[in-house]
């Protein structure tokens, strides 16, 4: 028979592998959870007595089985609101930009632009980028953008492109929607997009879309480096760089297999 102790971090870690449990499994019954756990079955009642007590988990009436309440909705939902995606991810771009040596943004779409949400400056270039932390930047003629934009439907990019001030940038910059259009298919097969100097002159920048804690596809991330630099080859490299940063917050976030 077991012992049950009265060492509250014992008493603290049976009360979370129960809510543990409940998370993967589903409802369950007091002798399913006894033998699941290893738990004699009135160390099981005392804890899932405490549990539905403060409002944890709850009990069916007609099954009597147990499952987790509402409450841990409502906790996850304040988690979240207090945890923004640029300070979740800032330490990641940090290491991104010491791995490539390029200067890498964080930016989330807001109507028709980008606002960039952080900015980790590269050390190996005496460059500087001109973006700026709370700038904002239109979605036709950004990497950032074109990747945000490969998200949407055709007829919501259509809406975009018609309230959007197009204006030419730089010789490069897409003033045609039909190019643009092209240009997003591109992005929609490669999972990656290419400013190719068409925002700024004298910068490209490889960037690719990043979903939320909801799978919502808001931000986006790039890598900028001077044209001279940003070759076709250099941009196929930090290709890997970026759809395994992207691939790496999906997991973090808990949106990996969704």
């Amino acid at each position: 028979m077991e012992e049950e102790s009265k060492n509250p971090i014992q008493v603290a870690e049976k009360l979370f592998r129960v809510i543990e449990l409940l998370a993967e499994n589903g409802p369950m019954g007091i002798m399913e959870l006894s033998a699941s756990l290893g738990f004699h079955k009135s160390t099981v009642h005392r804890l899932v007595a405490s549990l539905q007590h403060m409002g944890y988990i709850r009990q069916d009436e007609e099954s009597l089985k147990y499952s987790l309440s509402l409450k841990f909705l409502e906790i996850g939902s304040r988690i979240l609101e207090q945890t923004s995606m640029a300070a979740l991810i800032h330490p990641s771009l940090k290491r991104l930009s010491e791995q490539t040596g390029e200067t890498v943004h964080l930016v989330k779409r807001e109507g028709t632009e980008a606002v960039y949400i952080d900015k980790v400056e590269s050390f190996a270039s005496s460059i500087r980028m001109v973006s700026r932390v709370g700038s904002r930047i239109p979605l036709y003629c950004s990497g950032v953008g074109k990747a945000l934009l490969a998200e949407l439907t055709d007829r919501e990019i259509g809406e975009i492109w018609k309230n959007s001030r197009i204006r030419k940038l730089t010789p490069r910059t897409i003033t045609e929607l039909p190019v643009l259009m092209e240009r997003v298919e591109q992005v929609r097969k490669d999972g990656y997009a290419v400013d190719d100097e068409e925002n700024e002159e004298g910068v490209r920048c490889i960037a690719a879309s990043l979903r939320d804690y909801h799978k919502d596809p808001v931000y986006a991330l790039s890598i900028s480096a001077p044209a001279n630099r940003m070759t076709d080859q250099r941009i196929l490299e930090l290709k890997e760089y970026v759809l395994a940063f992207r691939q790496d917050l999906s997991r973090s976030l808990g949106l990996a297999g969704k």
